[in-house]
C-alpha cells in the first residue's frame, strides 16, 4: 500500500518534525530540569546509593515489585535496538555530531523521567486484580481532573497501539533478521521460539517479567558494556580525536568523507534528538508505567531511581556504541543500522565483535518485548478492565511471529506516528502537573536535610 506509506511518511515528518515533538521535548525538559533547580543532575550519587537500597521487596511499602526491578523493567523496554542501530542510524543520517545531541536531550531527558515517575507513584491505583497500576492515564485523570479524561484515554490508545510496532514487531523482525544473516536460520523458526519463549514471561504478569529483567538486563548490559570498553582501550589514543569530531560537527555538520555523504548541523540536531528519544523514551510516557508498581512510598525516590534509566540508556550505553563506531572508522563506511554497528565491533574485537552486536541484539529486542507487553497490556486494561489482559497476551504473543516473517517497513512508520502522538498528551501533562513535582521534590529534600543535620547534631 504505496499510498497508506506515503501518508504515514507525512504525518510522521510533521510529527518529529522542526516544529512539534522534538522542539516540545526539549522545552519540556529544560523547563523541568530548571525547575528542579538540576536535581537530576546534581542527585546522581544519591540516586544510585536508592537504587541500591531499593534491590529488595519490603513488604512495609506499597507495590508490587521492588525500585530496583521496577527499574530493571523499564530498562528492559528501552534498551534495544536504538541503542545498537538508531545510534549507528543516527551517525549515518546526522554524522558524528548527532551524538552530541543526543547527550544533550538524555540530560534534560533525565528531568523528565524524574517527572514521570514522581507523578506515576503519587497518582497510581489499584485494579480489580488488586495490582498496583499507574502512568500517564491516571496522572491526567486523577491528578487534572474528569475534564481531562479524553486526554488519559488517548495516551492509552496510542501506547497500546504504539506498543505492537516499537515493543512487539520491530523488535521481533531485527532478532529474526539477525539470526538468519548470521546462521542462516528461517525467521519463522526465530519468530516461533521467540512467540514461546515470550509468552512463558508475559503469562506471568508484571511480577514474573520484573524477575526475568532484573537478571537478565544486568547481564546483556555488563557484556556489551565489557566489549565496548576493550575496544576503546585498545584504541585509547584515538578518543580524543573521536570526542572532537562529535564536538566540531555538532555546530560546524559534518563534511562528506570515505562513503559518508554528508550532514548539516539541523540534521545533526534532529537525527541526535529523534534516536535519543527512542533508545530512552524520555517523555513519552511508556516507563513510569513500570515505576507505578515499585513498592516505595516516596514518589521521589522512585523518581530519582527512573532517571537513572536515560543516564545508563543514553549517556552510557549509547556513547559507548557512538564510541566504537567513530573511533573503528566505521561511521563513514557507507553502512547504517546494525551492519553499522557489527563492523565497527568487528573490527575492534578482530572479527569476533559481530558476536556481541548479534548477541545483544537478541537479548536488547527479546527483553524489550517483554517490558512493552506490560506497557500495552496495562493501557488496555485501563481502555476496557482486567478482562481484556488475557486477550492483549494472546495478541502480543501471536504478533512476535508475525514481526519476524514480515516487510516492516509500514510498522516502523506507524510506529513512529503512535510514538509521537503518545508523547503528546504525556508532555502537556507534565508541564500542567510541573508544580506538583516541584512541590514534592522540595519537600523532600527539604525534610531530608533536616534530617541529616539532626543527624549530625547527634
Amino acid at each position: 500500500m504505496p499510498w497508506l506509506q506515503e501518508k504515514l511518511n507525512t504525518i510522521s515528518s510533521v510529527i518529529w518534525g522542526e516544529y512539534l515533538l522534538i522542539p516540545l521535548l526539549a522545552i519540556v525538559g529544560i523547563y523541568l530540569t530548571i525547575g528542579l533547580h538540576a536535581i537530576p543532575w546534581r542527585k546522581i550519587p544519591l540516586a544510585f546509593q536508592t537504587l541500591w537500597h531499593g534491590r529488595k521487596t519490603s513488604p512495609g511499602n506499597k507495590g508490587d515489585i521492588s525500585p530496583f526491578q521496577a527499574l530493571m523493567t523499564a530498562l528492559s523496554a528501552t534498551i534495544g535496538t536504538g541503542n545498537i542501530a538508531g545510534v549507528a542510524t543516527a551517525i549515518y543520517f546526522g554524522g558524528p555530531g548527532a551524538i552530541f545531541w543526543m547527550w544533550i536531550i538524555a540530560l534534560f531527558g533525565m528531568a523528565t523521567k524524574y517527572a514521570e515517575a514522581v507523578l506515576a507513584v503519587s497518582y497510581r491505583e489499584t485494579d480489580a486484580l488488586g495490582n498496583y497500576v499507574g502512568g500517564p492515564m491516571y496522572y491526567i485523570r486523577n491528578g487534572l481532573g474528569e475534564n481531562w479524561r479524553w486526554m488519559a484515554w488517548s495516551f492509552a490508545f496510542f501506547a497500546m497501539i504504539a506498543a505492537f510496532g516499537i515493543g512487539n514487531m520491530v523488535q521481533s523482525n531485527s532478532v529474526a533478521d539477525v539470526i538468519h544473516s548470521s546462521f542462516n536460520i528461517p525467521t519463522w523458526i526465530t519468530g516461533l521460539i521467540m512467540a514461546t519463549l515470550a509468552s512463558l514471561v508475559i503469562i506471568g504478569g508484571v511480577k514474573r517479567i520484573a524477575q526475568v529483567a532484573s537478571k537478565l538486563v544486568p547481564f546483556m548490559a555488563s557484556i556489551y558494556i565489557v566489549s565496548a570498553l576493550v575496544i576503546i582501550l585498545l584504541n585509547i589514543d584515538k578518543l580524543p580525536a573521536a570526542f572532537l569530531l562529535i564536538i566540531s560537527s555538532a555546530f560546524t555538520g559534518s563534511a562528506a568523507s570515505g562513503g559518508f555523504l554528508g550532514a548539516s548541523i539541523w540534521m545533526a540536531v534532529r537525527w541526535g534528538f529523534a534516536r535519543g528519544i527512542f533508545s530512552n523514551e524520555a517523555g513519552l510516557g511508556s516507563a513510569p508505567i513500570a515505576h507505578a508498581a515499585a513498592q516505595t512510598n516516596d514518589p521521589v525516590k522512585q523518581g530519582m531511581v527512573a532517571m537513572l534509566g536515560t543516564f545508563i540508556d543514553t549517556l552510557v550505553l549509547c556513547s559507548l556504541t557512538a564510541f566504537v563506531i567513530i573511533i573503528t572508522g566505521a561511521w563513514d563506511s557507507g553502512l547504517k543500522g546494525a551492519p553499522m554497528s557489527s563492523l565497527a565491533f568487528s573490527t575492534g574485537l578482530y572479527g569476533y565483535g559481530s558476536y556481541v552486536v548479534s548477541f545483544g541484539l537478541v537479548l536488547f529486542a527479546f527483553t524489550t518485548i517483554l517490558g512493552w507487553s506490560y506497557y500495552g497490556e496495562r493501557c488496555a486494561s485501563y481502555l476496557f478492565g482486567t478482562i481484556i489482559i488475557i486477550y492483549y497476551r494472546l495478541l502480543w504473543i501471536i504478533a512476535i511471529f508475525i514481526g519476524a516473517v514480515i516487510k516492516l517497513e509500514l510498522v516502523w512508520t506507524f510506529a513512529d506516528v503512535f510514538n509521537g502522538l503518545m508523547a503528546l498528551p504525556n508532555l502537556l501533562a507534565l508541564l500542567l502537573l510541573s508544580p506538583i513535582v516541584f512541590s514534592k521534590t522540595r519537600h523532600y529534600f527539604n525534610n531530608k536535610n533536616s534530617t541529616w543535620s539532626l543527624t549530625r547534631n547527634k
